[in-house]
């Protein structure tokens, strides 16, 4: 499961449920891509503010956490050190302390002039103006915690363990949990935006509502982390992204939307057909377009019935989006943007 959560930039990112830490949706306009090799994707007008990637990280980077006004962020690893751009300032992190488990959320303050770190044993760390509430560093966990939320006005915060069950610290009221609802890992905890309620999102992209929590939750950051082979196929693909778009492109300087969808599956060291029919006809498995997982290919085709009239493929990552090389360039897009009338009846694994 590709693991991805979103950050907003501006007011413009529409609301979606962020699945991931699976992706269910990507907001339409502006955001932030990270991964855990620090490498910092922006996209619409979200501003690039720098990146990580290239410097010799002592552990990976496991949250992207956006600023209030979205003109920076800060990245997070494992360790807890903290690496700052635009206006996130810097003002402490844990990476000189020996940590008795490691660090896997962060959060930022109302006023961004602070931010917690959160460990997987539910241990606290709180810098700039960031209060400490409590935390769940000296209670015997039945699963480890994945991530916090702070409420509206910073007065407090709720921590959500893997198995869905919520802590809550401060003026952070309880309001139910997601605890046994599935065998599905929890990955996130989002307040709603009164802080009255709360969404409990699992790993495979369901979002468990809470107290005035209604609908899919707001979109947040974009961090992925790649665990089966078509994960690491949409890394590739995402990495690809604004290349231009080259009728019989094969990369990496360009491509068209079956070699991008060539290249990025060989780049896990699986290979099929280079044109899109022969793709759709036998790359892989089919599989449903209900059960489409990251990294299936989707393609469109003159008849619903017949493999030869197929014509363009694309990488699903999740969420109904899609990466294809189309236009002039490689885009991450909606997988009804062209309609649905010329969607082929399956996808393909590779």
């Amino acid at each position: 499961m590709l693991t991805l959560a979103m950050v907003p930039s501006g007011s413009t990112a529409g609301a979606s449920g962020s699945g991931i830490e699976a992706l269910t949706s990507v907001p339409s306009a502006n955001f932030w891509l990270a991964d855990a090799q620090g490498a910092v994707w922006n996209f619409g007008s979200a501003a690039s503010y720098g990146s990580a990637a290239g410097l010799p990280l002592n552990h990976p980077v496991v949250a992207i956490t956006p600023t209030n006004d979205a003109r920076g962020y800060w990245l997070v690893a494992s360790d807890g050190g903290i690496f700052s751009y635009g206006d996130a300032a810097f003002y402490g992190s844990t990476g000189a302390i020996a940590l008795n488990r490691p660090i896997v959320s962060m959060a930022s303050t109302p006023d961004g002039k602070g931010y917690w770190l959160v460990a997987s044993d539910g241990g606290i760390f709180n810098y700039g103006d960031a209060a400490f509430y409590g935390s769940t560093g000296a209670i015997t966990l039945n699963k480890p915690i994945v991530g916090m939320a702070p409420t509206p006005d910073g007065k407090g915060y709720w921590l959500v363990a893997s198995d869905g069950g919520i802590f809550n610290y401060g003026d952070a009221s309880f309001y139910g949990s997601a605890a046994g609802a599935s065998p599905d890992p929890a990955e996130k905890i989002v307040a709603s935006r009164s802080g009255s309620g709360y969404w409990v999102e699992e790993q495979n992209g369901t979002a468990y509502p809470f107290g005035d929590a209604s609908g899919p939750p707001p979109t947040e950051g974009l961090l992925f982390r790649p665990v089966t082979q078509g994960d690491g196929a949409v890394l590739f693909a995402f990495a690809q992204l604004g290349k231009p778009y080259i009728w019989g492109g094969n990369g990496p300087v360009g491509y068209d939307c079956s070699g991008l969808a060539l290249a990025s599956w060989e780049s896990v060291g699986v290979g099929f057909a280079r044109v899109s029919d022969d793709q759709y006809h036998t790359a892989g498995n089919p599989v449903a377009l209900t059960s489409l997982a990251a990294g299936d290919l989707v393609f469109w085709g003159n008849s619903q019935t017949d493999w030869t009239s197929v014509y363009h493929t694309a990488i699903y990552v999740g969420g109904d989006q899609i990466v294809e090389a189309t236009g002039d360039h490689v885009q991450l897009n909606s997988l009804d943007q062209w309609g649905l009338s010329d969607l082929m009846p399956n996808g393909r694994r590779p």
